[in-house]
């Protein structure tokens, strides 16, 4: 008879080892953030009715998505707080924090898109108040993460990866999401309050983001490519980029008017076209970081590319590069560059379908949940 009790005890342990929450990451926000960006990608068509009607579902969903993953991890903590506390000390998954705020961002950038025509004017209020709540988080998260790496984790170059810019591209999504809120804040001060924090957090994220990038370069060419289960992370040095372009061609567009209405015009022209001739140079830097993608991609391809959670690897860092084209598109009048962002568009489209329905497949299966910093636990 006793042994009954044990069997049972052993089966309950090992179903609470592998249980979903216990292994539940920040990496699955990634999902949020890929999700949201294809709804505010569609947004940016609002002479398709259709476009703009998928996207605003996309964006309710993404809402639930959000939600999702914040009571899995808070669960999490919960219930287990020892393995939350483990993530810390990780490398790897501790980078994925920058997930959070920037899967927020998406919701705070829709609430501008959809949510007035959805909830009214009110959006705009609640906007400004989750956009706080996201500007704090990102630059905790910003200052946070690279303060463990430097004092509890243990880093070698030939290890390094794209994923050291999470946390510190967070604070330029922030940005992005200040310069959107400008022009739908009617108080002149606010305004230049959010244009003042917009470029503070442009500044705490893209130069740093791109020192990354340049170790990035470095470790490729001593220690070549990472594993294959590594492969969607090329993906991520477009981020940064799109990122602070579309900050800059926002801040190109409303500056001016903002600096105006605070008795500020002798900085207004200076400032907007400073913004467009950086948001135009790091565009074209994307680009070269975009096609070097591709062809990584392609290589991965084909020798064999494992689907994991660093799939949505391919959706958010094209996202927002789309978003800048698009942007920087409208700016100039240029019709090729435009065309060039409605192809964008249904690339982004296309991956994001074939990811959220293997990643759906994955978490029904309980296939994709592993934490591996419960080996530091």
């Amino acid at each position: 008879m006793p042994a009954v009790p044990r069997t049972a005890a052993r089966r309950l342990a090992a179903q609470a080892k592998n249980h979903p929450l216990l292994h539940f990451t920040p990496n699955w926000f990634a999902m949020t953030m890929g999700t949201g960006i294809v709804a505010i990608v569609l947004g940016q068509f609002p002479q398709a009715p259709l476009l703009h009607e998928a996207g605003a579902m996309l964006w309710l969903f993404n809402i639930g998505l959000f939600g999702l993953c914040t009571f899995a991890y808070l669960a999490k903590w919960v219930l287990y707080p020892r393995a939350a506390r483990a993530l810390f000390s990780h490398p790897v998954a501790s980078m994925f924090l920058g997930c959070i705020p920037m899967g927020l961002a998406t919701i705070v950038n829709g609430l501008l898109s959809y949510g007035m025509v959805l909830f009214g004017p009110g959006a705009v209020s609640l906007a400004v108040y989750v956009w706080i709540v996201d500007a704090l988080l990102s630059v905790v998260i910003g200052l946070a993460v690279p303060f463990m790496m430097f004092t509890r984790q243990d880093h070698v170059i030939q290890e390094m990866s794209a994923v050291w810019l999470l946390p510190v591209v967070a604070c330029e999504v922030a940005a992005v999401s200040a310069c959107l809120l400008m022009p739908h804040v009617a108080d002149a001060g606010t305004q230049l309050c959010l244009l003042v924090a917009g470029m503070v957090l442009w500044a705490c994220s893209v130069p740093l983001a791109l020192g990354i990038l340049v170790i990035l370069f470095l470790r490729l060419v001593l220690h070549k490519l990472p594993p294959s289960g590594m492969a969607a992370t090329s993906w991520l040095a477009l981020g940064p980029i799109g990122t602070g372009a579309l900050a800059l061609a926002l801040m190109a567009g409303e500056a001016e008017a903002v600096l105006a209405a605070n008795g500020l015009s002798a900085y207004g022209n200076g400032l907007a076209a400073g913004s467009l001739l950086g948001a135009i140079l790091l565009w074209g830097y994307g680009l070269w970081w975009m096609a070097m993608a591709i062809a990584l991609t392609l290589r991965y391809l084909h020798k064999g590319m494992p689907f994991n959670m660093s799939w949505w690897g391919f959706t958010f860092p094209l996202g927002v590069y789309t978003v800048a084209t698009l942007k920087l598109a409208a700016l100039l009048g240029l019709a090729p560059l435009a065309r060039f962002g409605e192809g964008l568009t249904v690339a982004l489209v296309l991956i994001w379908m074939l990811v959220i329905v293997r990643t759906l497949r994955g978490a029904f299966s309980l296939t994709l949940f592993e934490d591996p910093s419960l080996k530091l636990a």
